[in-house]
């Protein structure tokens, strides 16, 4: 029986893809390697550096790319430099990711990478339980490989003055949602077309800790110079991840036509003028499908710029008649992420899950989320990640991301 013939699109996508997961290959290969800036240079990597340009390798279908960056930080501020709660996943300021059509499928942050990567795998990315402490098991499971996310400095937080560490970061930049799930994959047999992955080191990775440190790698005592605390060297090596030999028919390959048709988009923006105790309504734009919201709330621009819920009064979910389908406390919110996650979000994060049923904007601000502030000085904004799906021909119609 020829597939083609009495199928709808929905189920010639399904025969594609379990077509794909009985016969193709999982490619993983490395496809970049590069060292930028030098030991003894104490200028920041991104100042000669600013982006690192990689080129997939036009080959089967792409489900993302695995990052590593071994980073030196050379610490000449003058005090002693620390890790700032979000350390590592700040080396990179921006991830994004063009397509073959010159789309922008992915144009974040490397936190909102950091933690969408935790999200995905119910559990802080790349980690591990240390033996004796998460295990009663005799066996030495546990944290073997204890390079895989680290710092390496003066102690397991701290850098002194003078002194240089080491900093291993790991993200996956995923293309398709999933290793079942090839919504978003991109089918890169094509010679008349490229691709990027840009990864933008973070310009200022040092601050004074007296100063908002969201940004932030480390924060540096009061006294000393944060612009002398720099990354002087960066390790960047990326691996592919796709599928080879992929099955074939009649008509040539079998592709999931729908799946490909659908990019799977990880965007960020930043929002400002909250007003304490006023609804501070942020829009989701149009034309897609949300399957998460990460929200920070910044209630200022110096230490202690986030908190653990005492500055906000709620967030809600509201729809265009004023309908909150959900409105919670921060603290409830932060117990369902514990449930999910095992653990919590650093201070100021908080995680809205939309999976099972995706928030859907068919005409934009037709949905939005809703924060409520206690507390917001001169300097408070709101930091947004969002995880989506969109067509590729309904984003030309579709609206931007709320921005203030």
């Amino acid at each position: 029986m020829n597939p083609n013939s009495q199928m709808s699109p929905a189920q010639l996508n399904a025969y594609a893809r379990a077509a794909i997961k009985a016969r193709a290959i999982k490619m993983e290969q490395q496809i970049f390697s590069q060292t930028y800036g030098a030991p003894a240079n104490t200028t920041n990597v991104s100042a000669a550096q600013p982006v690192v340009t990689v080129n997939p390798r036009n080959v089967g279908l792409i489900r993302g790319f695995w990052v590593k960056i071994v980073a030196t930080i050379n610490n000449q501020s003058g005090q002693v430099a620390t890790l700032s709660d979000f350390n590592a996943a700040n080396i990179l300021s921006q991830i994004q990711f063009n397509d073959l059509n010159n789309n922008t499928r992915i144009q974040t942050t490397g936190w909102h990478m950091a933690f969408l990567n935790s999200i995905k795998a119910r559990r802080p990315f790349g980690t591990a339980w240390v033996h004796g402490t998460g295990f009663d098991d005799p066996i030495n499971y546990g944290n073997n490989f204890g390079n895989q996310i680290s710092f390496s400095g003066t102690t397991s937080t701290t850098l002194a003055n003078g002194a240089s560490g080491t900093l291993t970061m790991w993200w996956y930049v995923p293309l398709a949602y999933s290793e079942d799930d090839l919504r978003g994959a991109v089918y890169a047999n094509v010679v008349n077309a490229t691709m990027q992955l840009n990864l933008t080191f973070n310009p200022t990775p040092a601050v004074l800790a007296t100063a908002d440190s969201t940004s932030a790698v480390f924060t540096v005592a009061a006294g000393g110079t944060a612009s002398s605390c720099v990354m002087s060297q960066a390790v960047v090596t990326v691996y592919q991840s796709y599928l080879d030999q992929l099955p074939a028919g009649q008509g040539g390959v079998i592709l999931p036509i729908l799946d490909l048709a659908t990019i799977y988009e990880m965007k960020n923006t930043t929002l400002t003028a909250v007003v304490p105790a006023q609804d501070f309504p942020i829009q989701y734009a149009n034309f897609r499908d949300f399957v998460s919201t990460t929200l920070i709330y910044v209630n200022t621009g110096s230490t202690g710029a986030r908190t653990g819920g005492a500055d906000l009064n709620y967030l809600a979910l509201q729809s265009a008649n004023f309908t909150n389908i959900w409105k919670k406390e921060p603290g409830l919110i932060a117990l369902q992420t514990r449930n999910h996650l095992q653990t919590d979000h650093p201070l100021g994060v908080y995680y809205f899950g939309s999976r099972e049923k995706p928030i859907s904007t068919v005409q934009y601000g037709n949905m939005q989320i809703v924060l409520n502030a206690i507390t917001a000085g001169a300097g408070a904004y709101v930091l947004m990640g969002y995880e989506d799906f969109a067509l590729v021909q309904s984003l030309s119609m579709a609206g931007s991301l709320a921005a203030s």
